[in-house]
């Protein structure tokens, strides 16, 4: 019951504040001007890229619609939207001692453990808010003004075609990946808020140890490829997996499959194990922490 109060006070106290919005008008602006783009030119866009297919098969149809666009915006978006998690989540300690009130915190009849769990757990619910205002927009939006229909996926060896009637199920499945990939995010920002008494160290400190650990993970050398496995950067793209459709012998798509399922629950516990070790950490070292202001 506690806790509750606290997840209660904690977003109330993140919606308050100015910047919070500033994530949510960002997608909103972001997604906004890619589906105007497309809009505006999408279907030349679409057919110099079919250019190498339509030599080898009688392509028919519309290409572009609704399905296609949101998985577009996500290859574009998820790449920088824990920027926009960051500056909430390594706000959560370290902006209460830079505004002076942790110390006052601490006078409460609450224990450490339960005020982080409380802090942790808002800064999770804003996180997946955020990825829900980004379905609306990338999903839902994008539905309503390009329509749907079969999925076409265009990649680098081969063209991936998914039934219509088999594709909805799988964005579900991909938001639902990406929360788990973005609260690790939030995770690790919120562990590093600890440290520090202003929220931009850990907000600097979480987009510079994304870009080293994403630098590694496209580095093809022997030394980096042990770590790879074990960075939380290398999985956090495998919502993709769900758009990967197994075929029979006869090379007819599967309803309902996923290639490689086990490698997309393997990214996913990964990520889970990073996102309790990143929780029990802040947990161990709050604990410890002399709050001095």
């Amino acid at each position: 019951m506690q806790i509750t109060k606290i997840i209660y006070v904690e977003l109330f106290k993140i919606f308050r504040k100015p910047r919070t919005y500033i994530a949510f008008g960002a997608i909103a602006a972001i997604v906004g001007l890619i589906q105007l783009g497309f809009y505006a030119d999408g279907e030349s866009y679409m057919k110099f890229g079919m250019q190498s297919l339509e030599e080898s098969f009688d392509v028919k149809g519309k290409i572009l619609n609704g399905y296609l666009m949101a998985y577009i915006i996500l290859q574009t978006l998820l790449v920088h939207v824990p920027l926009l998690i960051a500056l909430v989540s390594a706000d959560m300690i370290s902006g209460e001692a830079n505004m002076g009130t942790l110390r006052l915190l601490l006078t409460k009849p609450v224990g450490r453990t339960e005020l982080i769990l409380g802090k942790f757990i808002a800064s999770s619910i804003y996180t997946m808010l955020l990825l829900f205002w980004m379905a609306i927009w990338a999903l839902g939006i994008s539905i309503l003004i390009f329509g749907a229909g079969d999925m076409l996926i265009l990649k680098s060896d081969l063209v991936t075609q998914i039934i219509q009637s088999d594709v909805f199920w799988r964005y579900l499945a991909a938001f639902g990946f990406a929360s788990i990939a973005m609260i690790a995010v939030s995770a690790m920002a919120f562990f590093l808020s600890i440290f520090s008494e202003n929220s931009i160290g850990p907000i600097m400190a979480t987009m510079s140890i994304i870009i080293i650990f994403t630098i590694l993970n496209t580095l093809d050398l022997p030394i980096f490829n042990h770590i790879k496995p074990y960075l939380f950067t290398t999985h956090m793209l495998g919502w993709k997996g769900f758009f990967d459709v197994q075929v029979d012998e006869n090379n007819v798509q599967i309803m309902g499959s996923i290639e490689n399922l086990r490698g997309v629950l393997i990214s996913a516990g990964i990520l889970i194990i990073h996102i309790f070790g990143f929780l029990l950490g802040s947990i161990y070292v709050f604990k410890r922490k002399d709050i001095l202001t």
